[in-house]
């Protein structure tokens, strides 16, 4: 009855959530101007420097954007520190000892006091750009990511100080099963007796994954599971791992793969072959991790929003009922694929590892 429970209201939300994005993206054009789906998904998908909530237009169709901003941290012949709402949603040139910078595209440049940009033949901004350290929207979402993270599981080490003898309650009785699932499941049979070392990272990453994936399917929340950067660092500490972690077989494996079977004289002319494939697939193997994950979520957000695009672009009621109910069954989808990419991300990242510390057989 609990789990009916809270798949009743996890249903709700995920309505409430459509309609509210619905709403926010009648906003997204102007009055008489076609509406752009390209633009609007563009929008959603990619990351930020302040965090746009929604729209208001007033009485004279004047679109006013509602965001919260965000510190834009520039290295320009040092530290220029000052708040997004300055660039007033990018019309305005921000100032700061002399220098003024501009937004375009949520790239920032420098330029004049008019904000004046320039371009190439090709249509590329040539104006220089100083060394953005900005607390973007994915930047934000990554840390309330991680405090989401750090909250609920100082909460659970709380629940096994004060219960130790007892059965585990609240939201230590939630998380425990997945956490001991991903132990004994998926780290243990893969990496084998050495598995403890690697158990807290696997389990950081697990979560974090899975909290980044179902965080990113709130309205006006920051793609941040979707973001290429944030796949390139994951799949980074994978590869730094695997490589640290590297015995001798693991190597001898790469350099030697065909061992005893022949002599060196007949090997060596098919090591030819055989070395760039197994140096390749050492980098192939997170690469592949990167875009997996990047691909999966980038592509349930982009098929939601196109999706609910429809309304806008036929203007019918008809149309917006049906794209209504098909964005929430997708939506309920993407909670089912929020859980699997993080499963499959920490399956194959403990495959790797386990290959690195593999005993010789």
């Amino acid at each position: 009855m609990t789990t009916i429970k809270h798949l009743k209201i996890s249903i709700l939300f995920t309505v409430f959530g459509l309609f509210v994005s619905q709403a926010s993206f009648a906003g997204e054009a102007k009055e008489g101007e076609k509406f752009d789906p390209s633009v609007m998904i563009n929008h959603h998908i990619m990351d930020a420097h302040d965090w746009h909530l929604f729209d208001l237009k007033d009485d004279d169709g004047e679109v006013h954007p509602v965001s919260i901003p965000l510190p834009v941290i520039l290295w320009d012949n040092g530290l220029q520190i000052f708040m997004s709402s300055e660039f007033h949603h990018g019309h305005d040139a921000v100032e700061r000892n002399g220098n003024y910078y501009f937004n375009a595209h949520e790239h920032i440049y420098k330029t004049d006091a008019n904000g004046t940009l320039e371009y190439d033949e090709a249509g590329a901004i040539t104006n220089a750009h100083p060394l953005d350290l900005s607390i973007t929207k994915n930047v934000a979402m990554l840390l309330i990511n991680a405090t989401v993270m750090v909250l609920i599981f100082l909460a659970v080490a709380r629940g096994y100080k004060k219960n130790v003898k007892r059965a585990p309650k609240g939201v230590q009785s939630f998380f425990e099963p997945i956490i001991i699932y991903v132990r004994d499941e998926i780290v243990k049979p893969n990496i084998g007796p050495k598995y403890e070392r690697y158990l807290p990272y696997l389990l950081s990453l697990f979560f974090f994954i899975w909290f980044g994936n179902l965080l990113g399917l709130l309205p006006a929340a920051a793609n941040l599971t979707g973001n290429i950067a944030v796949c390139m660092a994951l799949a980074g500490l994978t590869l730094i791992i695997t490589l640290a972690s590297g015995r001798k077989t693991y190597w001898l494996h790469i350099l030697d793969p065909l061992g005893n079977s022949m002599p060196w004289l007949a090997k060596f002319p098919l090591y030819l072959i055989l070395w760039p494939i197994e140096i390749l697939g050492i980098f192939i193997k997170p690469f592949s991790l990167m875009i997996r994950l990047f691909a999966n979520i980038t592509a349930g957000h982009i098929i939601i929003l196109s999706i609910i695009s429809l309304t806008f672009i036929t203007q019918s009621i008809a149309v917006g009922v049906a794209s209504t109910a098909f964005a929430t069954v997708m939506n309920m989808l993407e909670l089912f694929v929020a859980l699997l990419q993080a499963y499959v991300f920490t399956l194959l990242t403990s495959m790797y590892f386990g290959q690195a510390v593999e005993e010789h057989h």
